[in-house]
This record gives C-alpha cells, structure tokens and sequence, in this order.
C-alpha cells in the first residue's frame, strides 16, 4: 500500500476478489486500510465464494470516504464522477442509470460482461478477474483464463459501451502461485 500512498491519488479502485478464504479476512483488510485516498470497490466471486460478511469490508472501504458497492452508484470528485459498482452475484449486470453530466465510470468484476451491458456507454469502465493469465506466452497471450473473461484478458480495450482497462491485479488463481510475462500491477489513469 505504500506504492499506492506514494502516488497520492485522488481515490483508488478495487475490482473485487479481496480474498478467497475467510481465514484471511482481517489481514487483507488491515493492508487494504492503510490506503489513504478514498478506496471504492465491487466483490468478486471469490468474495462471494468465502461466504464472508461484507459488513467489515464496508467499514473497511467507508473509512477514508470510500464505499464497497454492491450494485449501487455514487457521485464522488464534487459531483464531476458518477462511479458504478455491479456484482457478480448474478447472471445479468445491473444496468444502473448513467449520468450525462458526469464522467461515469464502471467498476466490474468480469470483464466480459461488457458484452451484457446493452446501449450504455461509459467514459470508462474497469475490471478485474483474469488476472491477466498470469501465464502468458509471448506472441500467443495467455495458456488459461477463468470464465468471464473472454478476448478482455489484459489491458485497454476499445468497446461498444466505451473503453474498458482490464487489470492484472496482485495475486494468484487457486494453487497457481506463479506468474510469467505478465506482473503484478496497479494501474494509474488520469481521468
């Protein structure tokens, strides 16, 4: 969380799967409170797959004027920022409505669910899940990536509902505690 203090960003974003074991809970938490810009986030399935209490990630993210958003929009940076957060939790994205005097920016777990978000189009929209591969062969891309993710594997994408940053994101898939050509990363975007 240094780094991420060190570049004192206006607020900071989490696309979900904070952990994948309860056990693990409070220590991901007490590293995710030592970020002090406002911290905003969606679960990801394996947030959902520990069965664990959102309450303490909500007081978590709440701490520096943050939220952890379950299917809901908050207008942030003095109204100029419409942020979505939808879950994962179900088959189809909740369409929530944009903004249009505002940038409105989309948090998501599953990348591929831009394909599912009809005729809305945001400034951006980000998201997580792939984990960029964490194996990746040069000139062919990733061996594997879980469901949801698609062609939306690593990077900036140009799609029908507006741009979409998949990020590759800190950690490991189940047992596979290896990363190849692809690193760890926290994306900076100048909005």
């Amino acid at each position: 969380m240094a780094k991420i203090n060190l570049l004192s960003p206006d607020f900071v974003c989490f696309t979900g799967d904070i952990i994948e074991e309860e056990k693990f809970l409070a220590e991901a938490l007490e590293i995710l409170a030592e970020v002090r810009a406002p911290l905003f986030g969606v679960p990801g399935n394996h947030d959902y797959w520990s069965k664990v209490s959102f309450e303490p990630i909500h007081k978590c993210f709440n701490t520096n004027r943050g939220a952890w958003l379950i299917d809901e929009q908050l207008e942030i940076a003095g109204g100029k920022i419409n942020l979505i957060g939808i879950t994962c939790s179900h088959y189809e994205p909740a369409l929530l409505p944009l903004n249009p005097g505002t940038k409105n920016i989309l948090l998501m777990h599953y990348p591929a669910w831009v394909k599912r978000l009809g005729d809305q189009k945001f400034d951006l929209m980000l998201a997580g899940h792939s984990h960029g591969g964490q194996v990746r062969i040069p000139f062919y891309g990733p061996i594997f990536v879980p469901y949801g993710v698609d062609e939306y594997d690593l990077g900036l994408f140009a799609t029908q509902s507006g741009p979409l940053y998949v990020n590759p994101g800190i950690g490991y898939v189940y047992d596979y505690n290896v990363r190849f050509n692809c690193r760890p990363e926290i994306t900076v975007i100048e909005i």
